[in-house]
């Protein structure tokens, strides 16, 4: 899948929130990820960490609205979705298996699979999205608690955060292929 797909709920989620109710938006991003559970499935895949856990976090996020506190604040929410997809993230580490893992294992032959620094790879392509998460979160952590900042200062991280890590994933493999010699299908990349 490519990196496109694995960040539509995402960014559906970011734009419906610009034009539609939050309710909306997390119900709406946690059917785009159960649609990529359901493309995976259909394909024969692994249910992925990452499309799972996020579909859980916005429809729970999704309930909460519903059910609980329907005036919790738009800054509420993102925060929200940003502790979710960081909980998730740190989770596949510590639980030993880095949500990058479940789809570079399915781009890449077994034999490039089972080489040396591949596992190591993934957990630091999976820590470099587990540092953007914390980054978005802290920046609507500091707009919470200092409101006369500007939106825009929490939009701008959350951009450079998210385009590093995304950077960073379609870089690191090619440095480990310059630097160790291994093939580049041999590495987890966003293609």
């Amino acid at each position: 899948m490519t990196i496109f797909v694995i960040l539509a709920p995402y960014g559906a989620f970011t734009f419906l929130m610009l034009v539609t109710s939050a309710t909306s938006s997390v119900f709406a991003a946690s059917a785009i990820c159960l649609g990529t559970v359901a493309i995976d499935v259909a394909r024969g895949r692994s249910v992925k960490i990452l499309a799972a856990g996020s579909a859980i976090v916005f429809a729970a996020i999704g309930l909460y609205l519903t059910l609980i506190d329907p005036a919790l604040g738009t800054l509420g929410v993102k925060l929200s979705v940003d502790v979710g997809i960081f909980v998730i993230s740190l989770g596949s580490m510590l639980i030993r298996r880095p949500f990058t893992l479940q789809y570079a294992l399915e781009s890449v032959p077994t034999e490039a699979a089972a080489m040396p620094g591949f596992l190591r790879a993934n957990y630091i392509i999976t820590a470099a999205w587990t540092a953007a998460a914390l980054l978005m979160t802290a920046a609507n952590l500091v707009l919470l608690y200092a409101p006369g900042l500007p939106l825009w200062s929490s939009l701008a991280v959350a951009f450079a955060a998210r385009n590093s890590a995304i950077y960073f994933t379609k870089w690191y493999p090619e440095h480990c292929q310059i630097k160790y010699g291994t093939p580049a299908r041999a590495l987890p990349n966003a293609r």
